[in-house]
């Protein structure tokens, strides 16, 4: 047990200090900002304009003018939209048609200022495509899988967009083996020319539904936001591991109450870890989020 831990405490230290090394080694930057970043979400097209509600009447914010649109390589018919609010962005789809593969799996879109560098960068830092560049009516898209099988969009647009700076940056949650961890850690600083800012071996179990447990989490921050790591063994009670966005919130109580308001419902209720206050809240129409305020 000794040793474990004498081992794990290695394995921390060389992920820290390798991080800025690794930064140094990556492409020229091709991030935009965090706030050109979206979390994917599919509804049924019968739940797009309850979800849109639900979600605008919590956070705030305004979505985009809906199209129905082709946006992926194979043929397929979607409702599409944006929604922006001061927390976070949805890139939000309703398909009318059955969804090809692997779409519904990648559980962002980046934008990239020139996305074949960015195709060649993931690579060279340990990605692979699992679909190729495509155009879409606004511009081009790639998906791509990191170690421990996280995928992403890429995307770039053909007109380039300008968009407010968040006021408070969403977490990407992003959940991962311990086998797969270092190996996804360092693809992905490699590839964002980002940084571990903290790493806790022993966080409270109970951020994940486990409260006499504890579990590794790492934050990472880049020019493409914020990212936080879970490293579990899987065995994660509903809903933890299906929340892909944590949003930061100035008061989670208030917060919490528009989303009820609305449809949504609380399924993890208020807790407070890390110094947050957190709680976890499905969507109509499906989607789940983390929700967080500092604590008081």
């Amino acid at each position: 047990m000794v040793r474990s831990r004498h081992l794990l405490g290695a394995v921390i230290a060389t992920t820290l200090l390798a991080a800025p090394a690794l930064a140094k080694d990556a492409a020229p930057l091709i991030g935009v900002g965090a706030q050109y970043d979206t979390t994917h979400v599919y509804v049924a097209p019968d739940d797009v304009e309850k979800f849109a509600t639900s979600f605008l009447a919590t956070f705030g914010g305004l979505s985009t003018k809906q199209v129905v649109a082709t946006v992926t390589p194979a043929p397929s018919s979607t409702t599409s939209q944006l929604l922006q609010t001061p927390v976070g962005t949805v890139s939000l789809f309703g398909f009318k048609t059955p969804i090809p593969y692997p779409f519904g799996a990648e559980r962002t879109g980046y934008l990239v200022t020139d996305l074949d560098a960015a195709i060649k960068a993931a690579r060279t830092a340990g990605a692979d495509v699992v679909v190729a560049p495509f155009p879409d009516p606004i511009g081009r898209d790639a998906v791509i899988q990191w170690p421990g099988g996280v995928n992403m969009q890429l995307y770039w647009h053909t007109t380039k967009p300008s968009y407010a700076a968040f006021q408070t940056v969403p977490d990407n949650r992003v959940y991962v083996s311990p086998h797969r961890v270092e190996a996804f850690t360092r693809a992905f600083l490699r590839f964002s020319k980002g940084k571990v800012v903290s790493e806790d071996p022993k966080a409270p179990g109970v951020e994940i539904g486990r409260p006499n447990d504890h579990y590794r989490r790492l934050r990472i921050e880049s020019v493409f936001g914020r990212m936080t790591v879970l490293v579990t063994d899987g065995h994660l009670p509903y809903p933890f591991g299906r929340e892909m966005t944590g949003y930061e919130v100035a008061d989670l109580k208030a917060t919490l109450d528009k989303a009820k308001a609305t449809g949504a419902t609380v399924l993890v209720e208020p807790f407070t870890s890390d110094k947050r206050e957190q709680a976890v809240v499905q969507f109509p129409g499906g989607y789940v989020a983390e929700i967080h305020a500092p604590s008081k």
